[in-house]
C-alpha cells in the first residue's frame, strides 16, 4: 500500500482525545485505519483497540495499514454495525467516531445506550465530523448533542477551524 499522509481533520480529532498510554479504545466506522494507526501509537502496555465499521472495505483498509497493531495484540478489527456490538472489552476509556452520520441523522438511542454502558465513570464519547458544509454544523451539534444527552453523557462541544472540524464529546 502506497504511503499515506494522515488527513489533518483525523490528526487534529486525535490529538485532542489526548490518548494514555493504558486506554481502552472503540473506533466506530474506522475507514481507512488513519485514526486507528495514530490510536494504536499511543497505546502501550495494556492499551487496547477495538475498531468496528459496517463496510468490509472499510474493515479491510484498516486492517491491511494497522497490521503491526493486529499483529502486536493491541488491535481487534471487525465488521460490525455499532446496533449489534458486544464489545469485547468492558471498560471503555474513550470512544471515537469522524463523520459516522448516526449519530445525527437518526434514533440512535440502542447505539448510545450501548456506549453508556461500557464507558467508564470519567471516560468518553468523542464524535468528530467535518465542517466544510457549514449548513449543515448546527443541526449535527443539535441532533448529535441531544443524543448524547439523553443517553446520560455529559456534553460539550470542541471546535477547529484549522482544519474545520466540530466535535462532540460526551463525558460519563
Amino acid at each position: 500500500m502506497a504511503v499515506q499522509t494522515i488527513p489533518a481533520r483525523i490528526r487534529w480529532a486525535v490529538d485532542f482525545m489526548e490518548v494514555q498510554p493504558n486506554d481502552h479504545v472503540l473506533e466506530i466506522g474506522c475507514g481507512s485505519g488513519h485514526a486507528a494507526d495514530l490510536i494504536c501509537r499511543r497505546l502501550e502496555g495494556k492499551g487496547k483497540m477495538f475498531a468496528i465499521d459496517r463496510s468490509e472495505a472499510g474493515v479491510d483498509r484498516t486492517r491491511q495499514r494497522c497490521a503491526a497493531h493486529v499483529e502486536a495484540g493491541r488491535l481487534t478489527v471487525r465488521q460490525i454495525d455499532l446496533a449489534t456490538l458486544r464489545v469485547p472489552v468492558k471498560r471503555l476509556t474513550k470512544v471515537f467516531a469522524f463523520n459516522v452520520n448516526l449519530f445525527w441523522v437518526r434514533d440512535c438511542k440502542n447505539e448510545v445506550a450501548l456506549l453508556h454502558e461500557r464507558v467508564l465513570p470519567g471516560g468518553s464519547v468523542n464524535l468528530f465530523f467535518d465542517a466544510t458544509r457549514p449548513d449543515q454544523v448546527q443541526e449535527i451539534l443539535t441532533n448529535a448533542s441531544r443524543a448524547l444527552t439523553d443517553g446520560g453523557f455529559r456534553v460539550y462541544i470542541a471546535t477547529s477551524d484549522k482544519p474545520p472540524v466540530v466535535g462532540i464529546i460526551g463525558r460519563r
